[in-house]
């Protein structure tokens, strides 16, 4: 992961309370010696006003250059008393996204305490607080911080054995009409230029109200296009207006059967078209020489007919049907549809681990996944900051690893982290039970979607680490050492020095031990029973195996295993790839399929691999990505694209430092760019796309060797092929199931239309391999308009009828940022979905809707947009 630096200031203004000092204030004499207790605590943290801005993003010759790569922010933290404060016993603990590189002055210090926790402490210089002083701290931070949502809330205070207190202006607030989170105490960007750019290289446009203007300048409102617009679209449909309208207000007379459709018929009921006796015929006929998800589907005014491979197959033709109705107008058009999808894995990821979400999310993302077609849940529980699932016989995995709190021992729960401060009952906190996970898999199974399980080891694997040590220590000591060992994660006498990409150095598996994979045995054992009481088998697990840290090396239960050599590894660079394929052997023994990421996957050793591996790819197309993607698809694996630039719906919509999400392979992921993916030739997107500085990058599909002639990547061979596309929700920096639905809709309707359906426009594949660059020009002048076309009368169905739907499912879908610019005194606006309302309003003044271009004279000028069904509004614009 490549980040770039920025600066920070925060502003905490400290209310009344009275603190005893700290060791250190006693020896300088600086502050007076007082007990605090917990309502001066209370109310010390009550009083406390923080404000954080950033300053600039450029690195310096100040930079630390052995860390963060030589790039670095500044960053400043003034602290505005609100009353006279003259203690030194307190520590502010919060959430920084990159670790401190070092603090100016001596008055206070900030300590890195793990992964993202860090404390503010009083340094050797602090001599208390007078009421209305500010005082700042100035710091430099690792790489850089480009978005507002980068400042974590939830700041805690400490002192002695108190209670912590959050800080409660750091606490998030909702605004009302959006929903959307706000932080009171960030500082809203102002300098694009020191703020929002990393370098000088950096040509990414602020997506400022006058940029999404020219973006969206393209658009049109056509309502007559969207009417017989299927999202995905079927592979073939035939409109028969002659044959008449079709009222399905009248409801459908299902005839019986041996399918059950039942969830299919239960969106069509939400959209008014009910199962009733006097309705339209709906005629279900099984057909074996049909694929499973395959149908044709016949829409006539008396009888619609459904022919099969099989109840996924049906169930897709009830959801095109649902697919053809308007909310408010059930009348559709006599058409003839045959279809098939274009993948078989559909897939889509939901993390659960960093920040919990509710067995509700889950059911509402099934629900809508089912709707637009998608088949793959893949539903990751088990990281560094949470273990999400209950497992019998391993209580502390939920008692323990399912919760954040203070607790600096992490006897009673984990470290906090990701902003969520010391309270074990935080919302972000979590787990689903035994009887959870199995009505989530039956309401899948009932919508044809498999659910993928995945607790990501061995790195990742911080939460099962702790918990498992919890364990550890209560069976020691009672005396019981072989219960204590038993699912033991790590080797107490490991001296390796690491530090994962997150910035822990204890999160990994020690994969030299024979109690991880006991462990590893005990949690799949679980999961699969968990599996078959839902009657649904468990034939896929991911073992996740990314970005392991490097751990092991100095351990000496590894040296006893490597001496040992009885497995077949010669040395330390061999253990990661041990685990993997030792794991990836184990589930294909009990008859399930091994998944993971391409990073892990791609160390390991083929030949000591099961026949059938899923491996995700996540590497940038910018970054040679598609290497790895044509190499593990020759291996006859299962490619699964889930490339980061496009797929990654944790990632901002557009490049503006008040959108939501992590940023370090794109700053502005829309849905344009989603529907625009040509997964069936991943290097020619570079033809069409540019880098996370808006620059153009290369792709080189030719046979490419190192220096000794030694094959490093080739085109993909005739007859191979990837298997399916997967979006990605990654929570880091996502708290709520509302903040959660608003990364993911509706970006997760253009993942299932590229999934389903391959486009007239997409540039064939060539396994002669080539340069694709700018300028290589096979995605010709005729492609782009037909793509240009395609995307706007895509962009009209979400804005005049699909949206819409969403709204009736009460999904917290994103509402689009408006485009606006003034000209000779007019406004003239525009939007991304056309048929959304757009509103306006002059100096603070009422909102007024947009109807045409209007005169404006009072500055400043904001646009909003309205979500389809009239209630809820999309983030405001100031016109610039």
């Amino acid at each position: 992961m490549k980040l770039s630096l920025a600066a920070i200031s925060i502003t905490l203004a400290l209310g009344v309370g009275a603190c005893s000092p700290s060791e250190q204030a006693v020896k300088t004499g600086a502050v007076v010696a007082e007990a605090v207790t917990q309502t001066q605590l209370q109310q010390f943290a009550d009083g406390l006003q923080v404000r954080y801005r950033v300053v600039s993003n450029r690195p310096d010759a100040q930079c630390i250059k052995d860390k963060g790569e030589g790039r670095c922010f500044q960053a400043e933290i003034d602290l505005t008393a609100g009353a006279d404060f003259q203690s030194s016993d307190f520590a502010i603990y919060f959430s920084q996204m990159r670790p401190v590189q070092a603090v100016e002055g001596n008055e206070f210090v900030i300590e890195h305490v793990k992964g993202d926790l860090h404390r503010i402490k009083p340094g050797s210089a602090f001599a208390g607080f007078k009421a209305g002083e500010t005082r700042t701290i100035k710091f430099r931070g690792e790489l850089w911080q480009l978005a507002e949502t980068d400042a974590m809330p939830n700041y805690y205070i400490t002192s002695g054995k108190l209670a912590p207190v959050v800080i409660a202006s750091t606490k998030l607030a909702i605004e009302p009409e959006t929903g959307l989170e706000l932080r009171p105490y960030v500082e809203a960007f102002v300098d694009a230029d020191k703020q929002y750019k990393r370098t000088d290289t950096d040509k990414l446009p602020w997506a400022t109200s006058s940029v999404l203007f020219g973006n969206n300048k393209a658009g049109f409102a056509e309502p007559a296009l969207v009417a017989n617009r299927i999202i995905p679209a079927p592979l073939s449909q035939r409109l028969e207006p002659e044959l008449g309208s079709v009222d399905l207000s009248r409801g459908l007379a299902l005839a019986a059967g041996d399918v059950d459709v039942s969830a299919a018929l239960s969106r069509l009921e939400r959209l008014g078209v009910k199962q009733s006796a006097d309705g339209i015929k709906l005629s279900l006929v099984s057909d074996k020489s049909l694929a499973a998800d395959e149908y044709q589907l016949q829409i006539r005014p008396e009888v619609i007919s459904v022919t099969a491979g099989g109840a996924s197959g049906a169930s897709h033709a009830l959801s095109t049907l649902a697919a053809l109705v308007q909310v408010g107008s059930p009348v559709v058009t006599a058409q003839s549809i045959s279809d098939k999808p274009r993948y078989d894995f559909r897939g889509m990821h939901v993390d659960v681990s960093r920040n919990f979400h509710s067995k509700a999310f889950i059911l509402d993302v099934i629900d809508q996944m089912a709707a637009y077609k998608l088949n793959k849940l893949h539903l990751h529980m088990g990281d560094d900051e949470g273990w999400r699932l209950e497992i019998d016989g391993l209580p502390e995995l939920t008692d323990i690893g399912s919760k954040r709190c203070h607790d600096l021992d992490e006897n009673t729960c984990l470290l906090p982290q990701l902003g969520s401060g010391p309270d074990a009952d935080a919302t972000v906190n979590g787990f689903y039970s035994k009887a959870d996970y199995i009505e989530i898999l039956k309401y899948a199974a009932a919508r044809h979607i498999q659910v993928i399980p995945s607790m990501d080891m061995p790195g990742h694997s911080r939460a099962a680490v702790k918990a498992m040590e919890a364990r550890y220590r209560t069976f020691a000591a009672a005396g019981d050492m072989k219960a204590a060992e038993e699912y033991r994660l790590i080797d107490p006498n490991d001296k390796t020095i690491y530090s994962s990409i997150q910035y822990y150095d204890d999160n990994t598996l020690n994969v030299c031990m024979e109690s991880t994979y006991h462990f590893v045995d005990k949690v799949i054992t679980e999961i699969a029973r968990l599996h078959e009481s839902a009657g649904v088998p468990l034939t896929r697990y991911h073992i996740g195996a990314d970005e392991t840290a490097g751990a092991w090396l100095e351990s000496p239960k590894c040296a006893e295993f490597l001496a040992s050599n009885d497995k077949g590894v010669k040395d330390k660079s061999e253990l990661g790839p041990y685990f993997i394929e030792r794991v990836a052997n184990m589930l294909t023994a009990r008859g399930i399929e091994p998944a993971g990421w391409s990073d892990g996957m791609s160390h390991t050793r083929p030949e000591r691999m099961p026949a059938m591996n899923q491996s995700n790819i996540w590497d940038l197309v910018a970054h040679k990505g598609h290497h790895r993607a044509h190499n593990q698809a020759n291996l006859g694996w299962e490619v699964v694209l889930s490339n980061p630039e496009v797929l990654y719906f944790d990632f901002p919509y557009e490049a503006d430092p008040k959108e939501h999400g992590y940023y370090w392979a794109s700053r502005g992921t829309n849905s344009e760019k989603v529907f625009g993916f040509m997964p069936g030739n991943l290097p020619a997107n570079a033809e069409q796309w540019l880098d996370i500085e808006n620059n153009p990058f290369e792709a080189d599909d030719r046979v490419l060797k190192d220096d000794k002639g030694n094959v490093t990547s080739e085109p993909l061979k005739e007859g191979k092929a990837f298997v399916g596309i997967q979006g990605q929700l990654w929570s880091e920096t996502i708290r709520s199931d509302e903040q959660a639905e608003y990364m993911i809709f509706p970006r997760l309707l253009m993942l299932a239309e590229r999934a389903w359906h391959k486009p007239s426009w997409e540039v064939a594949y060539r396994h002669e391999g080539m340069v694709y660059n700018q300028t290589s020009g096979t995605f010709t002048a005729e492609l782009r308009a037909a793509q240009a076309a395609d995307w706007q009368l895509m962009a009209n169905t979400l804005g005049q009828k699909e949206l819409a739907k969403l709204d009736l499912a009460g999904i917290h879908y994103r509402v689009p940022t408006v485009g606006a610019r003034i000209a000779d005194g007019k406004l003239e606006a525009n939007i991304a979905f056309p048929g959304l309302g757009i509103e306006y309003r002059e100096a603070g003044g009422q909102w007024q809707a947009y109807q045409a271009p209007v005169a404006v004279s009072k500055l400043p000028v904001e646009v909003r947009a309205i979500a389809a069904d009239g209630k809820r509004k999309g983030r405001t614009l100031e016109v610039k």
